[in-house]
């Protein structure tokens, strides 16, 4: 496999790292180049710490690191999710009915449509009130019991989307296995009005299944004895395994599966979408597939100068590698969109976290960056200090949406305001020399002084709509693939969350059986006698 640190392209780019002064470069008008748009996605590079000769170098390290090759056996099903042997195909998820994708042999197609059509079935009879529960009342809340990729992609899509959700139903995201999660959800809804849906792929997640145990056991109590049909009323799941969850109770006509090649975090456009689905309708579920469609077509068709997510994902690495740049704040100025950046986390650090290459040996180089962030304007008045002038550079992901879903004065043109004033202020600053001249006193002028510098990408679109959000989403999808071709790993598996699960199921053991504490080192062992003498000190 390709080392990237062996290409002519990354010695070209270390080279430059070393000689190039980013202030010059910012100020430079002639920059065309290094904006782009897809649709009416308008993505602005222009204020990212390269030049003209790192931003062909760029280009050059895409090729020299197979990243065409590797998009392209992607997109066909080729298995590059190659530690789990499997196909990745979350793009096969958003093809159109017409398409044609065999992958081992089978046309997925027609598989995936068919479970959007019952996903809409199903859709259309809560909206309606066709589907009602044990005392024959409509639905009113819906809950969706999952965690990571099964709650962050369709919590986030709720949020973002709240404008399109139909009035009458109020949907709730449970993920954590913490009692009340649970308990202050259930607050907020009905035995007889709420229907849960079970998002595990196996059916056998711990924090999602001890979730769902607790939920089905409040809805039977209060059903007067109609326990035996209760959960088929109240309760679907989004599993591949129908044996367990027959065995919870739940019919398998209300079972909607996906596939081994759909990663949990690139699964919110497939039955883990149901939520979603139910909360905006089918329809606009269909136009925010077509959205993710929209740029999955751009970045297996179009070449570098208008390849958006092929120039994001290698501008990150550019960043990452050769800039030594350690986080990315993602900060959309959209209160919807307030969960986007919690959502992205998952999506690049499970993804790209990783220091083994996919031929099991170590990296020498960094790879994911951290991804953190909140909304602005919020987050002005919290931690840009540290983004203007602390002694960490933080690299910057500015989401911008021109029309809001709802008017209060002119208030949408001071948000927009504010984000481009920061993009300006975080990649230009303000040095020493235009502070006096502003006649600020000589004794502030070094606590006024900022830097600049920060690398700031502008994301703008005009309103933030089911299609919209399809597509924002997909452009860092790719831009993740991205990364991880050019660092040699697979972004496709997880194998750090593992081994964490299994230790805590063997320590959860060890709550009820004294004897096997002794299993876990001296210090886990102290913890375990702290938590149970705290825990009969009540």
């Amino acid at each position: 496999m390709i080392d990237p640190t062996l290409t002519p392209a990354w010695s070209l780019l270390s080279q430059r790292s070393e000689v190039i002064e980013p202030i010059h470069v910012l100020v430079d008008q002639d920059r065309a180049q290094m904006r782009g748009r897809i649709g009416d996605l308008d993505v602005d590079f222009s204020r990212q710490r390269v030049d003209e000769e790192v931003w062909k170098s760029l280009e050059q390290l895409v090729e020299q690191c197979g990243v065409l090759q590797w998009r392209d056996r992607m997109l066909t099903g080729i298995h590059v999710n190659t530690t789990e042997d499997r196909a990745v195909l979350h793009t096969a998820l958003r093809l159109p009915r017409s398409a044609k994708l065999v992958v081992d042999g089978v046309d997925v197609v027609p598989q995936v449509h068919d479970v959007l059509d019952r996903m809409s079935i199903l859709a259309r009879k809560v909206r309606s009130g066709e589907w009602v529960g044990f005392t024959g009342k409509r639905i009113e809340s819906v809950v969706n019991i999952g965690i990571g990729g099964s709650d962050l992609g369709p919590a986030m899509a709720y949020q973002a989307l709240h404008a399109y959700s139909d009035p009458q139903l109020s949907l709730h995201f449970v993920s954590n296995v913490d009692p009340a999660d649970l308990v202050e959800t259930l607050t907020l809804c009905e035995p007889e009005t709420t229907l849960f849906i079970i998002a595990s792929k196996t059916f056998t997640t711990a924090e999602t299944m001890s979730n769902a145990q607790h939920a089905r056991a409040w809805v039977q109590a209060a059903s007067d004895g109609n326990s035996d049909s209760v959960v088929d009323k109240h309760f679907v799941a989004l599993s591949t395994n129908e044996k367990a969850v027959e065995e919870f109770g739940i019919d398998p006509k209300n079972i909607f599966g996906f596939w081994d090649w759909v990663g949990g975090r690139y699964s919110m456009d497939s039955a883990i979408g149901l939520s979603t689905m139910i909360a905006i309708g089918p329809e606009q579920f269909t136009a925010m597939l077509d959205g993710f469609h929209t740029v999955d077509r751009n970045f297996a068709q179009e070449p570098w100068e208008t390849n958006i997510a092929m120039q994001m994902g290698s501008l990150a690495v550019w960043n990452r590698d050769f800039l030594d740049i350690e986080t990315t704040a993602v900060l959309p100025y959209s209160q919807y969109l307030s969960r986007f950046p919690a959502y992205l986390q998952q999506l690049t650090m499970e993804s790209n976290g990783k220091s083994v290459r996919r031929n099991g040996e170590s990296v020498d180089y960094n790879t994911s960056a951290i991804y953190w962030g909140e909304p602005g304007t919020n987050g002005q008045h919290s931690f840009y200090q540290l983004l203007h002038q602390g002694t960490s550079v933080v690299s910057c992901d500015i989401v911008v949406v021109a029309r809001a879903q709802v008017g209060l004065g002119n208030q949408q043109d001071i948000l927009v305001a504010n984000a481009l004033a920061q993009a300006s202020v975080l990649s230009l600053g303000l040095n020493a020399n235009q502070l006096a001249e502003s006649g600020v006193p000589a004794e502030l002028v070094p606590h006024k002084v900022m830097p600049g510098n920060r690398p700031v990408t502008v994301i703008m679109f005009p309103e933030l709509t089911p299609h919209m959000l399809g597509m924002l989403i997909s452009l860092y999808e790719h831009s993740v693939f991205v990364q991880g071709v050019i660092w040699g790993i697979n972004s496709f598996d997880q194998w750090g969350v593992e081994l964490g699960k299994k230790v805590a199921t063997g320590i959860t053991e060890a709550f009820e059986s004294r004897d096997l504490v002794k299993n876990f080192d001296p210090s886990t062992q102290e913890s375990i006698e702290s938590y149970l003498q705290l825990r009969r000190s009540y």
